[in-house]
C-alpha cells in the first residue's frame, strides 16, 4: 500500500530586494533584511519536533540564510540544490516589479495567462515548472517515506503546489506566497511525475 508523507515548502524570508520592490529572479545580491532574519527564526521554531529527515535549499543567498536556522533547529545540514532557484527573469532582474508586464511575465490577476512568455534572457513558467518538478520528484523519491523541507522561492513554490495538485503550467493560479511561512503538503508514494 502506498505510503503518505509530508513535504514542507518554505519561501525565503523578506529580502532587501523584496523590501525595495525589485525583481529578484536568480540574482545573488539580495540578502535577508532584519525582518527576514526574524521570519526565518520563527519558521525554524515552528518546525521544531517535526519528523523532518532532510533540508534542501536553493543555492541563492536569501534562501540559504533562511534554511540555516531551520536546519540548526532540526539538527540537520542544509543541502544545496541549484534547481530550487527562483525563475530566471533575465533583463527584468533588478528592475521594479511593478514594471514587469504580463506579456513578459505570463502572469496577470493571480493566474498564469501565458506559460511560454518570458522576459528577454529569462525562463518561462513552463520551463520553471519542468525544472522545479523534476527536482522535487527526484528528492521525494530519494527520501521515500521521509519528510523533507524545501527552502526556495515564491515562483518555485507556486509551481510545486500546482504539480502536487496535477495542474499543468497553463492552468496555474499564481497566488501570494508569504515569506518564511511553511506550507505543508501530504505526498502519496509513488510521487507524481513532472
Amino acid at each position: 500500500m502506498p505510503g503518505v508523507r509530508r513535504v514542507w515548502l518554505v519561501r525565503h524570508g523578506e529580502s532587501t530586494w523584496n523590501e525595495r520592490g525589485l525583481v529578484q529572479g536568480q540574482q545573488t545580491l539580495p540578502v535577508l533584511t532584519a525582518a527576514g532574519l526574524r521570519q526565518a527564526s520563527r519558521c525554524a521554531a515552528s518546525l521544531l519536533g517535526e519528523p523532518v529527515r532532510a533540508v534542501y535549499s536553493s543555492d541563492l543567498r536569501r534562501a540559504l540564510e533562511t534554511a540555516a536556522p531551520i536546519a540548526r533547529a532540526l539538527g540537520l545540514d542544509v543541502r544545496h540544490e541549484p534547481r530550487l532557484r527562483e525563475r530566471a527573469l533575465g533583463a527584468a532582474e533588478g528592475t521594479p516589479s511593478a514594471l514587469l508586464a504580463p506579456e513578459r511575465s505570463g502572469i496577470a490577476a493571480g493566474r498564469v495567462i501565458d506559460a511560454d512568455a518570458a522576459p528577454d534572457g529569462g525562463e518561462t513558467v513552463r520551463q520553471l515548472y519542468e525544472r522545479a518538478t523534476t527536482c522535487a520528484s527526484e528528492l521525494l523519491s530519494a527520501h521515500e517515506g521521509d519528510e523533507i523541507v524545501l527552502v526556495c522561492h515564491g515562483g518555485v513554490i507556486r509551481v510545486l503546489l500546482a504539480w502536487l495538485d496535477a495542474v499543468p503550467p497553463c492552468d496555474m493560479a499564481w497566488p501570494e506566497i508569504a515569506n518564511a511561512v511553511p506550507i505543508v503538503r501530504s505526498v502519496a508514494t509513488p510521487v507524481p511525475t513532472g
